[in-house]
């Protein structure tokens, strides 16, 4: 198993600095350098996971290279206190797996799609510790991963809900599986198809 971390943290760190103006010109630069990692990932968006791998290997590869020995430059020259120094050295630490994204084409620069799935989730987390029991709060959880399914998989929450609420009294329980997003959605295809 190999860790990959998301660059974007280091990049948001670097950012909240420069919009706090105490890293000065130097924060811009870092800014500059991850931002042109981002712009060769949004030029390969949607490729085949080989052609990802081979144009991170060809473009990113060495960019990150020169990010990595910018910030251990950068880092000999300022002030070992300074909030740029403390995000660089964040950014070192996890260097490994922040550039393991360039030699798997499966593999996302960032996570920031996992973490706008769950954002609503983490939004109300502390909602959450009241569902009333524990037996409330799995059910709770089922929901929540069917409605994540269902944008996962393209469909409407809230059309998909609707319908299985109607139906699920009269469905057979050994056939259960059948009422599960990516299944409802052949259903809803095929039906849409017959005359």
């Amino acid at each position: 198993m190999v860790l990959c971390l998301c660059l974007d943290i280091s990049r948001e760190i670097i950012s909240l600095l420069l919009r706090r103006v105490v890293a000065g010109p130097l924060a811009k630069v870092a800014l500059d350098r991850i931002a042109a990692l981002y712009t060769i990932e949004a030029k390969i968006k949607g490729k085949p996971p080989d052609e990802r791998r081979r144009c991170r290997q060809e473009q990113s590869a060495p960019l990150i290279s020169d990010l990595k020995a910018w910030l251990e430059a950068t880092l000999q020259k300022i002030s070992g206190k300074s909030e740029l120094a403390k995000a660089s050295r964040y950014a070192l630490s996890r260097w490994p797996a922040q550039c393991c994204y360039t030699n798997d084409g499966r593999v996302e620069i960032d996570n920031n799609a996992a973490e706008r799935s769950i954002r609503g989730i983490a939004l109300g987390r502390k909602n959450y510790l009241f569902a009333g029991s524990d037996t409330g709060g799995q059910r709770a959880a089922a929901v929540y991963s069917l409605t994540l399914t269902c944008k996962l998989n393209a469909i409407d929450p809230e059309a998909y809900f609707r319908d299985i609420l109607a139906r699920i009294a009269d469905h057979k329980i050994n056939r259960i599986t059948e009422l599960l997003p990516w299944n409802w959605k052949k259903q809803q295809a095929s039906a849409k198809i017959e005359p």
